[in-house]
């Protein structure tokens, strides 16, 4: 494997570059606080002053941030990425930014010789702890086929959906559906919940039917705890469905059940509820659902039953 530098070490980025350490790796990192810099350092990464620093040691460049200004600053600032970087270098973006973006930063790269390839993830923190994560690939056929062996120690689903951006517009696509699987299961175990039903036989039968999912399996004990514990941030997954918004309004697509999610996250965001696992959405339903007797929780003896 060529030298990986790795940019942003937040909570998905850190067990990324962890899992490139251990497929072997000299790895080069930065972050902008240095917490998470000693931990790997600790495990046999190199660490680095600058994004620029990074990319002088590297051949490959992976940059897992936040946001597109995010994006921008590392790659195009003054300490950035193209600042340090050779003319054959290659860009791995694995943040969620707009396809249109991603494209911009791409022709701004491609002046000075240098490739890159968008592959936003989805999977959560589990997912990149565990390098399980599904890559959502766009890019030139030669600049994949360089990245794969990178994306393949962090990832196990690694799909290549055509030129740079395309794994943008992949990831997008993913949000909207993963809003809307997240607010049909809060609404049904909200609505068993309020019916009296056992939470532990209810999940047990939802599993073994249609309604199976990977929400349903890792999600479904926070929203009937009502406690959400970070696995991906909420206010990250508004600005991935805003995005999502923008790309379906510039293609003429109507995405109902999108804006209401879009909405609804809004009313967290208010509340102060960003920093939570997205599957807080479940605050909502309770919130606007009529009082009723109190709800049984995992383990207790449903509303209405007898002893």
């Amino acid at each position: 494997m060529e030298r990986i530098g790795f940019v942003g070490l937040g909570t998905m980025g850190a067990s990324m570059a962890a899992n490139l350490l251990k497929a072997g790796a000299q790895l080069t990192v930065w972050n902008r606080t240095q917490g998470r810099v000693a931990e790997l350092v600790a495990q046999g990464a190199a660490a680095a002053s600058s994004p620029a620093d990074v990319a002088r040691n590297s051949a490959i460049v992976v940059v897992c941030v936040s946001d597109t200004p995010d994006v921008e600053a590392v790659l195009f600032g003054a300490d950035g990425v193209l600042a340090g970087a050779a003319s054959g270098s290659l860009v791995i973006d694995c943040s969620t930014i707009a396809p249109e973006s991603t494209r911009e930063f791409g022709r701004r790269l491609a002046e000075r010789g240098i490739g890159m390839v968008d592959a936003p993830v989805s999977g959560g923190s589990e997912g990149a702890r565990l390098g399980t994560l599904t890559m959502f690939v766009g890019g030139a056929d030669q600049d994949v086929a360089r990245a794969r062996p990178v994306l393949e120690a962090m990832g196990k689903t690694i799909t290549h959906l055509g030129p740079l951006g395309s794994g943008q517009a992949g990831k997008a696509v993913n949000q909207v559906i993963l809003g809307g699987a997240y607010l049909g299961l809060a609404e049904g175990l909200i609505l068993g919940l309020k019916a009296g039903l056992d939470p532990k036989p209810l999940v047990a039968a939802l599993s073994g039917g249609s309604a199976q999912s990977w929400a349903l399996t890792n999600r479904s004990g926070n929203m009937i705890a009502d406690q959400y514990p970070l696995g991906f941030r909420l206010s990250l997954h508004r600005k991935d469905l805003g995005i999502a918004l923008s790309m379906a309004g510039e293609l003429g697509v109507m995405l109902p059940l999108g804006m209401l999610v879009a909405t609804l996250e809004d009313r967290l965001l208010a509340e102060g509820h960003g920093d939570e696992d997205m599957s807080a959405i479940a605050r909502v339903i309770r919130e606007l659902s009529a009082p009723a007797a109190a709800e049984p929780v995992d383990g207790d003896t449903p509303i209405g039953s007898t002893m």
